[in-house]
C-alpha cells in the first residue's frame, strides 16, 4: 500500500523514501521489540506551516534529549550535534560537537555537514548518520543526565572533535589531559530563559587538546525556508585531535548538570562508569521496550501501527526529570534544593492538559503525581503557579490557568500523593492576582478587575486603540477577549470543583458562578461566542476571519468557528444554549463543511496555526482536540466514530508530513494515541472517557497496578467502523462512555462493529 502511495506521488518519491527506508531498517533491526518495531521519529519532521516535530533521541521523560541541529527533514546539511536540547519545539540547545577530518582549521567549526537520509538511522534510543563529505559515521545514545557520541573516521586521517556554544561567552577548560568542563550561559529572550548549564566530558585515548577564542558560525532557525542562516556567536571553542595512526574510532562521553561542574562529573560517573557505548545503547533500548510495551495493539495496518507507536513515543518527551542525586536546580528561586522526590519541568499546560496528562494518569500515575508535586514546589519557590514551566523559570505562553484542570483531573482519578492543599492555594492565587493576558506572566491589571466584576473580558472594536496600560506595555500584546473569557470559565470551574473536593466551601461557592461566564459572550443571533466592548455592547465581527493576526484580538491562534465549542466543562449547558442535541449536531456538521471563503494563502497568512483543516475544523492546534467527541452528546454518535477515523487517516499518516501542526512534544500525539485505541478524555476534570471507533481489533493496556484493560473490536475495519453494541466486563453499555475507575480496575470492553449508523445511545454528561 505504501508503494502505491509513492508511485502516485512520484514528484515527492525521494522525500518519502528517505523516511520509509529508515523505518524499514528499524523493523529489520528490532523485530523482537514489539511496538518499537514501528516507531519512526522522522514522521512529521516537516511542518505544515510553523514549528516542525523533531526526531528526538532520549530516555522516557529524562533530561538529556538530542536531535541533529538542522531546520527540518528537508535541510540537507547538519550544523552540529548538541549535548542537550532544552526546548524541542523551537530549539534551545546547549554545548555543540562536530567531527572534522584532516588538518585542524577554523573552517571545521564554520562549515555545515552534508549527509544522506538513506544513511541516517533514528530510534528513540540511538542515532547515527554517515557524513558524506568526510565519510565519518556519527553515533549517539542517551543516558538520563548523560550521553555518548561515537565517531568512526576513515583509516589513516587526522581526527578532530570540535566543541562550541550556542550562546555568547561560553567557556571550556581541559582537565587531566582528556577531560573537559564547559559552561553555557543560556540567554533566550524568546522563551524568557536565562541561566547556566554545566558540562563534564571525557575523550577516549590521549588526544591533543586546546582552545580557540573568537566566534563560531552558528545556524539559527528561520521562519521561512528549510535552510539555516549563519549567525556569529562569541565564545571559546575547544578541540581534541588525534593523529593518523590513532584508532579511527573515538568517543566522547559526558554528563550535563544545572547545578555545577562537579555535579556534571558525578552524573557521568554514576551513569557511564565502566559502560561501553553499546551497553548504554542496549540499556536505553530496554527502557523504551518497557515503556512502549505498556500498550499492545493487534489488527490495523502497518501504517496505522507506525503512526500510533510513533505518537506514543512522542508522549514521553515532556515533562523531564531534573533531579541530580537527590538535588535539583530550580529556575523559580535560582537555588539548589535537596529533595529525594523527582523534580520535573518543561511543560505547556495549555496544550498538554487535554490528553497528555490524562494519558499519563493511566500509564504512570506515580510519575504524574511527581510532576504535579513539582508544580507545587515551583509555586512555593516563585509565588506563582506556573503554566509553561521551563528549566530557568516559567515561560509566558498562551492564556489561562490550565494547571488547575490538571490538579482536579488527577485528584478525581485517585492521584492524590501531592500537596493538594498548597496546590489549591496556588490555583487560588493565580485566579485572584495573576494576569489572564496571553503570553504574559505577572500581576493582574484593570482588565482582570473588569472581568470579575462584569463576567467577561472586554474587547476593543476593530481599529480601536489599546487603552489598557498592561496590555500596551508589551509589544504585540492582544487581549484575546473571547478566548480568555472561555478559558477562565473552565479554569474557575476546576478551581471551584477542587475546592469542593477538599472541603473548602467558601472558595467553591465564590468561584462556581464564574464557571458560567462563558454564557455572557454567547451571541444567540449567530450562535457563536462573540466579543463585547466595555459598555456591554456586542462587537459584530466575522468569527471566521476577523481579529487581526491569529485572531488575537478576540480569539487566539484559531478563529471563532473553533472557539465555538470551548466549553468542555459544561457540555450540557452549551447544548442548551444552542437549542438542544439536534441543533448541536447541526452546528457540528457545519463546522466540518464550512469553507474558507478566500484563497488558502490569504487565510493562512492570518491563521498560520490553524492547519489540518476539514472544513473549519483545525486538527493542527490544541483548541479543537475534543470537538469530534461532542457528537457523542447528540443523537448521532456515529459521527464521532466517522470523524476520529477520518482525522487519523488524513492527518496522522506515516510520512515526514504526517503530523498536522505543532504538536508541542506530546499534546497532539496524545490525541492520536487515545483516538486510535478507541476512547478519549473529553473533559479533563471529569473522570470519564468517551468511546469512539478504534483503529485496531484489539488493544491491551498493562496498568501499573498489575491489572490489564483490554478493548476488543474483532470486526473492526475501514468499513466496519461503526459501533453496533458494547459491553464492559460482560455488562451491556447504554451510553458510549465509561469511568476512569472502571478502566483502572481492569477488564474487557467489547465493541461489536459494523456498517450501520442507526444505533441509538443514551447521552451521558
Amino acid at each position: 500500500m505504501m508503494n502505491q502511495k509513492i508511485s502516485l506521488l512520484c514528484s515527492l518519491s525521494i522525500l518519502l523514501l528517505s523516511g520509509i527506508q529508515v523505518s524499514f531498517g528499524q523493523k529489520k533491526a528490532n523485530n523482537s521489540a514489539n511496538g518499537l518495531t514501528y516507531i519512526d521519529p522522522t514522521i512529521g519532521n516537516v511542518a505544515p506551516l510553523l514549528n516542525t516535530n523533531r526526531p528526538v533521541v532520549h530516555l522516557p521523560n529524562q533530561m538529556v534529549r538530542m536531535f541533529p541541529k538542522r531546520q527540518d527533514h528537508l535541510d540537507m546539511q547538519i550544523t552540529d550535534f548538541p549535548m542537550l536540547s532544552q526546548n524541542i519545539i523551537t530549539p534551545q540547545m546547549v554545548f555543540a560537537i562536530k567531527p572534522f577530518a584532516g588538518v585542524l582549521a577554523d573552517t571545521g567549526w564554520y562549515r555545515r555537514l552534508t549527509y544522506d537520509h538513506d544513511f541516517e538511522t533514528i530510534h528513540p534510543w540511538y542515532y547515527s548518520v554517515r557524513l558524506t563529505d568526510d565519510n565519518i559515521l556519527t553515533e549517539f545514545t542517551p543516558g538520563a543526565k548523560t550521553g555518548m557520541y561515537r565517531f568512526t573516521f576513515p583509516a589513516g586521517v587526522k581526527k578532530n572533535l570540535l566543541l562550541s556554544h550556542y550562546y555568547a561567552n561560553g567557556k571550556y577548560d581541559f582537565k587531566d589531559g582528556n577531560a573537559i568542563v564547559g559552561t553555557e550561559y543560556v540567554n533566550d529572550a524568546i522563551h524568557e530563559q536565562k541561566g547556566i548549564a554545566y558540562l563534564y566530558g571525557v575523550f577516549t585515548g590521549k588526544p591533543q587538546t586546546g582552545k580557540k577564542e573568537g566566534e563560531k558560525d552558528w545556524g539559527r532557525y528561520t521562519v521561512t525556508g528549510t535552510q539555516e542562516k549563519p549567525k556569529k556567536v562569541a565564545g571559546e571553542r575547544a578541540f581534541a585531535s588525534y593523529s593518523e595512526t590513532d584508532s579511527p574510532v573515538v568517543e566522547f562521553r559526558y554528563g550535563i548538570s544545572f547545578i555545577s561542574h562537579e555535579q556534571a562529573k558525578k552524573n557521568l560517573e554514576q551513569e557511564l562508569m565502566n559502560v561501553s557505548f553499546d551497553q548504554l545503547k542496549n540499556k536505553a533500548q530496554a527502557a523504551w521496550v518497557k515503556t512502549i510495551g505498556q500498550i499492545n495493539v493487534e489488527g490495523g495496518t502497518d501504517a496505522q501501527k507506525r503512526s500510533f507507536y510513533t505518537s506514543l513515543y512522542r508522549c514521553y518527551a515532556r515533562m523531564v526529570d531534573m533531579s541530580e542525586e537527590g538535588k535539583y536546580y530550580s529556575g523559580y528561586d535560582k537555588k539548589v534544593h535537596v529533595d529525594k522526590r523527582p523534580f520535573y519541568t518543561d511543560d505547556y499546560t495549555w496544550g498538554n492538559y487535554l490528553a497528555l496528562h490524562p494519558l499519563r494518569s493511566i500509564l504512570d500515575p506515580q510519575r504524574e503525581a511527581d510532576m504535579l508535586e513539582s508544580y507545587v514546589r515551583m509555586y512555593k519557590e516563585s509565588g506563582w503557579m506556573p503554566e509553561y514551566p521551563k528549566p530557568y523559570g516559567d515561560r509566558p505562553g498562551m492564556f489561562g490557568f490550565k494547571s488547575s484542570v490538571m490538579f482536579l483531573d488527577a485528584y478525581r482519578k485517585g492521584i492524590r500523593n501531592f500537596d493538594t492543599k498548597t496546590a489549591l492555594e496556588g490555583m487560588l492565587k493565580n485566579s485572584e492576582k495573576a494576569t489572564m493576558l496571553p503570553s504574559r506572566n505577572g500581576p493582574k491589571g484593570a482588565l482582570e478587575d473588569f472581568y470579575y466584576a462584569k463576567g467577561y473580558y472586554p474587547a476593543l472594536r476593530p481599529g480601536e486603540q489599546e487603552t489598557d496600560s498592561v496590555t500596551a506595555a508589551k509589544r504585540g500584546q492582544k487581549r484575546s477577549a473571547v478566548a480568555v473569557t472561555l478559558g477562565n470559565s473552565y479554569d474557575s470551574w476546576a478551581l471551584s470543583e477542587l475546592a469542593k473536593e477538599l472541603g473548602n466551601q467558601e472558595v467553591y461557592k465564590r468561584y462556581a458562578p464564574y464557571a458560567q461566564n462563558y454564557k455572557n459572550l454567547y451571541y444567540a443571533k449567530t450562535a457563536f461566542f462573540m466579543p463585547k466592548d466595555a459598555q456591554g455592547n456586542w462587537i459584530e465581527i466575522d468569527p471566521k476571519f476577523d481579529g487581526g493576526h491569529a485572531g488575537l484580538d478576540y480569539y487566539n491562534e484559531n478563529n471563532g468557528w473553533n472557539y465555538r465549542w470551548n466549553v468542555q466543562q459544561d457540555i450540557k449547558g452549551l447544548t442548551e444554549l444552542m437549542g438542544g442535541p439536534d441543533k448541536l449536531e447541526q452546528n457540528l456538521d457545519q463546522l466540518f463543511r464550512e469553507g474558507l471563503d478566500r484563497p488558502k494563502p490569504v487565510f493562512w497568512e492570518k491563521f498560520p496555526d490553524q492547519t489540518g483543516l476539514i472544513g473549519q475544523f483545525a486538527m493542527g492546534n490544541q483548541v479543537t482536540f475534543f470537538i469530534p467527541y461532542l457528537f457523542n452528546y447528540t443523537n448521532s454518535p456515529w459521527k464521532t466514530q466517522k470523524y476520529t477515523r477520518l482525522l487519523l487517516d488524513t492527518w496522522f499518516q506515516d510520512t515526514i508530513f504526517g503530523v498536522p501542526g505543532d504538536e508541542d512534544a506530546g499534546s497532539m500525539c496524545s490525541f492520536a494515541v487515545f483516538s486510535a485505541i478507541g476512547f478519549y478524555p473529553t473533559t479533563p476534570g471529569i473522570p470519564r472517557y468517551s468511546i469512539t471507533s478504534p483503529l485496531f481489533s484489539k488493544v491491551t493496556i498493562k496498568l501499573p497496578n498489575g491489572k490489564t484493560f483490554t478493548l476488543s473490536a474483532p470486526k473492526s475495519s475501514r468499513i466496519n467502523k461503526y459501533i453496533q453494541s458494547a459491553t464492559l466486563n460482560g455488562k451491556p453499555l447504554t451510553s458510549l462512555s465509561f469511568s476512569h475507575e472502571e478502566l483502572m480496575q481492569g477488564g474487557t470492553l467489547v465493541l461489536e462493529m459494523g456498517e450501520k449508523t442507526d444505533k441509538k445511545w443514551e447521552i451521558t454528561y
